[in-house]
């Protein structure tokens, strides 16, 4: 049975690449349709927080004083992740900072840790929502509240309920060409890549792939 970790940061700036670091992270792990574990960390880097920053977040330079240490944290999450397909809403951003920290901290690599992106998702499934970010959408489907926005641990939550929300309706949606497969990583993986017009095409490759693909 398949569990998916959903991820989110919060960051001292937009990118790693320009030398931002992570604040703080939360994972939320998802199995069989259902929440089955978390994880939150602040995460002290050493880098200063804007105050700009500190004002969306309410994380403050003196309480990452009194954090873990940052790869303490990411050693923590590999193994709370092993093995686990990742999810982010937005996650080109949220999987530059997982590389990142996770090199600082001399992680072994895990080649299950590929990312899925319920943003790109939304865009395909969504396109009478308003707009595809994560409080909007959390709107849209009137999801359940899990705290203030832009903490790692309540945007994690919401995200994981944006996903179960999305494979209950993707697996409503295409019914007939899934045949009860079941709405996994790597369906949502081909669906993310495929355009608007696309989408059912694509997953009827998938549903005919996967029937033929040996035990």
């Amino acid at each position: 049975m398949q569990t998916l970790a959903v991820i989110d940061f919060e960051t001292t700036g937009l990118s790693p690449g320009v030398g931002a670091r992570a604040t703080e992270i939360a994972v939320v792990l998802l199995r069989d349709g259902a929440i089955v574990g978390q994880y939150q960390s602040l995460m002290k880097t050493g880098a200063r927080v804007p105050a700009f920053i500190e004002q969306l977040t309410g994380i403050s330079n003196a309480m990452l004083a009194e954090a873990p240490e940052a790869g303490q944290v990411m050693r923590e999450l590999a193994n709370f992740t092993r093995g686990c397909p990742m999810v982010a809403h937005n996650a080109a951003f949220d999987r530059a900072f997982w590389q990142a920290e996770w090199l600082r901290a001399e992680c072994e690599p895990d080649p299950e840790h590929q990312f899925i992106c319920t943003l790109l998702l939304a865009r395909r499934l969504y396109p009478e929502a308003e707009n595809c970010k994560l409080g909007t959408l959390a709107r849209h489907h009137r999801l359940p509240p899990t705290g203030r926005a832009h903490r790692a641990l309540a945007d994690a939550m919401t995200t994981a309920y944006l996903l179960l929300q999305m494979q209950a309706d993707v697996k409503q949606r295409f019914a007939k060409q899934l045949a009860g497969q079941a709405v996994d990583h790597r369906l949502l993986q081909q669906m993310q890549r495929s355009s608007k017009s696309g989408l059912s095409r694509s997953v009827q490759q998938f549903g005919n792939t996967s029937a033929t693909r040996p035990c």
